[in-house]
């Protein structure tokens, strides 16, 4: 997530759906408003930064009073904001998959929420098992700025030409090294990565969204590419300019790191979401009762 980077490794589960400790795995997707939030991941200092992990954590131990460890299966940034980030929540309860994430609900702020809870089997990692990643970047192109978008929009008053914008962005999809979208100063063991799908949509003068999918993403590196793609769509650099960004690997190459509020996660396909990993509930208790039970 870095939009991404990777996290402190938890301490893998027992086979199986629960540990003797009493300690079950869920897997949460959640929505939140990344504008006063400084990022998904914990920090450490002085002043404890408002966090998405550490809001989750706060609330689950509070609702349970026992240990909780969370791991997103990727970081957003300050101000990013996420439609269905997806986390695992290893903690000690008998509440059901529906029970607690209600619970865990009631205990959280306006701009934050968890859509679903379901119970995984133990060692299920929301950042190990992650398939693909979908990033979502919406530029308002209004002449005059829209107090209503704000929140959400990154506003560019001059006029983008958004054909020349969809040619260079098809100089992005493929297995690719990024090095020159990645953010100044990230620590990473490669930056090749695959990027499976861009779709750019919209009009000059009028809302366009930037849709980008793919296995893994460097730290600012859909924003990166966003504020690339506004630079093309300004006229300074043309759509063949993509490929020599690209060819340098380096950062001061490419344009500028758009705005954090226009971006959004959209949605993380992973082993659970593509039936390779079944849910817990759905297994037949021993005097075969049902244990599904949805959030909702």
């Amino acid at each position: 997530m870095s939009e991404e980077a990777p996290e402190g490794r938890n301490t893998p589960g027992k086979q199986g759906s629960d540990s003797e400790s009493g300690e079950r795995t869920f897997r949460l997707v959640v929505e939140y408003d990344g504008r006063d939030f400084e990022g998904w991941q914990i920090q450490t200092g002085e002043r404890v930064p408002r966090t998405i992990q550490g809001t989750l954590m706060d609330a689950a131990q509070f609702v349970t009073r026992a240990s909780a460890r969370i791991r997103g299966a990727g970081r957003t940034d300050a101000g990013v904001h996420a439609f269905g980030q997806v986390a695992s929540l290893v903690i000690a309860t008998t509440l059901s998959p529906k029970s607690l994430g209600r619970a865990i609900q009631s205990r959280l702020p306006p701009d934050l929420a968890i859509v679903e809870c379901e119970e995984v089997p133990a060692g299920w990692d929301a950042l190990r098992e992650a398939r693909s990643k979908l990033y979502r970047y919406q530029i308002w192109n209004g002449a005059v700025r829209s107090p209503v978008r704000a929140p959400r929009w990154c506003w560019i008053r001059d006029p983008l030409d958004v054909a020349e914008m969809r040619v260079a962005a098809e100089s992005f999809v493929g297995r690719r090294d990024f090095a020159s979208l990645r953010a100044s100063g990230s620590d990473v063991k490669t930056t090749v990565r695959t990027l499976t799908a861009l779709r750019l949509t919209g009009e000059t003068r009028g809302e366009i969204v930037l849709e980008v999918e793919g296995e893994g993403f460097l730290r600012h590196m859909v924003r990166n590419l966003a504020g690339t793609l506004i630079e093309v769509g300004r006229g300074r650099w043309s759509p063949g300019r993509v490929l020599e960004i690209l060819a340098s690997l380096d950062r001061s190459q490419a344009g500028p790191t758009a705005p954090a509020q226009g971006l959004s996660l959209v949605e993380v396909r992973d082993s659970f979401s593509e039936g390779v990993v079944q849910n817990v509930a759905s297994r037949p208790r021993a005097d075969g009762s049902s244990r599904s039970d949805p959030l909702g």
